[in-house]
């Protein structure tokens, strides 16, 4: 039996039986924020952070996967092949029940949730629609974008919700276009998404939207495989006749780049622009910079700072690996939380200020390793063409409501607002 306290005044061993200490409680996970701090992680989390660099936290099934909470500890282990993605992986931690598909047999989101070589072989196919210089050719069509909505702000009604009226139509316009989805059918696929990325939902629900948004992209690729287009579910078409992928495949890649090619740019713009709002001296500073690395800098700073995937990136671990002293088991399951990681202060000083001149390139908003974000520069070419359009052309931009009152997503996956009331 451990003891508080090994010896008395005398110096002599205490009693086994005295001051028994009783081990400490498996703290739930994920954990609540604080009350009027809907910016800054759980402060449980951050006390855990400064305890080790290893808890132990407990799922809603009951599961007590290790908690990683260093910046440092988790790109190492995000990074290592020892560490598996695929949620069929013995200890996976998964975020909520998620029945297989009755077409794939797997729950995963296609290569997403794949290790390699197959993750590898698959993510090929996609990665030159995401390089950064077919990116940036896409820019002027988003700058129109941008203008067209922010043009129906001004000439409508106020105030006005920002979710509804622009932070969720631009990247559904964009991922639409880039897809050869058909943005009239854009109700539906919002709607299945955001059902996909709850935690409140029963797993039936969560399974139909996935089923529902699955079959919906199954049929555009059967129409594709008809009348392909120039867009890159058409590209992935063309990979089913050499037998490279099946059309199921094709679909789900397809899901996945559909949901998290809107959802995640939509929770950033709007919450991105709520954090701006509490922060007027770096709203400011934002206004004065034009373009180029100032603003690019700006939005790191702001990915680093909201970390809106906020339930942790999810491994399990294929053979022992020592970690500060602990060895964790093959079998054993990690939660490495990244906004955790990115308001680490050995990584980031003074990390719960938001500093738009921070350096904050290497915040873990996307990920780390061969799983990070394949759409990452789409999302900051985005991100950078928002912030540095939005609060110049509407100056007086200002919140209609009392902050406490903006709902804020904590039942999600993605982090963000529901609703966002503005006027200016």
């Amino acid at each position: 039996m451990s003891t508080l306290n090994h010896f008395h005044h005398s110096g002599q061993p205490a009693p086994e039986t005295a001051f028994a200490v009783e081990p400490a409680p498996v703290p739930d996970y994920p954990m609540p924020r604080a009350s009027g701090c809907p910016f800054d992680p759980p402060p449980q989390l951050r006390a855990l952070q400064e305890q080790a660099p290893l808890v132990r936290v407990r799922l809603w099934d009951g599961s007590e996967p290790w908690l990683v909470t260093r910046h440092a500890d988790q790109r190492a282990l995000l990074g290592d092949p020892r560490v598996s993605s695929d949620p069929d992986s013995p200890g996976y931690p998964r975020p909520a029940a998620t029945a297989p598909s009755p077409r794939t047999g797997h729950s995963g989101l296609s290569f997403i949730q794949r290790d390699d070589p197959e993750h590898a072989r698959q993510r090929r196919m996609v990665t030159a629609s995401f390089a950064i210089k077919r990116i940036e050719a896409l820019r002027p069509g988003v700058q129109a974008l941008v203008d067209e909505l922010i043009d129906a702000l001004l000439a409508g009604p106020r105030p006005v919700d920002l979710v509804e009226a622009f932070a969720l139509p631009l990247p559904s316009l964009v991922i639409c276009r880039l897809l050869g989805v058909p943005y009239q059918d854009h109700d539906f696929f919002q709607r299945n998404s955001r059902t996909m990325l709850q935690l409140s939902v029963t797993d039936q629900e969560r399974t139909a939207g996935r089923e529902q948004l699955a079959e919906y992209l199954d049929a555009l690729v059967a129409r594709k495989q008809a009348e392909p287009g120039d867009d890159l579910i058409s590209d992935l078409v063309g990979r089913i006749a050499d037998g490279e992928l099946t059309r199921g495949d094709v679909a789900e890649m397809a899901v996945l780049m559909l949901v998290a090619g809107h959802e995640t740019t939509a929770n950033m713009i709007a919450l991105g622009t709520f954090a701006l709002l509490q922060h007027p001296d770096q709203l400011d500073r934002l206004r004065a910079v034009a373009d180029g690395p100032e603003l690019a800098g700006a939005v790191e700073e702001l990915l680093r700072y909201l970390s809106i995937v906020h339930t942790g990136r999810r491994r399990a671990v294929l053979e022992d690996i020592e970690l500060g002293g602990q060895t964790i088991r093959a079998g054993e399951g990690l939660v490495l939380p990244n906004d955790l990681g990115n308001r680490d202060p050995a990584a980031f000083p003074d990390p719960d200020r938001l500093d738009l001149g921070r350096n904050a390139r290497r915040h873990m908003a996307f990920g780390f390793g061969v799983h990070q974000c394949l759409g990452q520069p789409l999302a900051r070419m985005e991100l950078q063409v928002v912030y540095g359009t939005l609060y110049r052309r509407l100056p007086g931009l200002r919140l209609a409501v009392d902050p406490a009152d903006i709902p804020l997503k904590h039942d999600g996956i993605v982090y963000g607002v529901y609703r966002l009331p503005v006027t200016w």
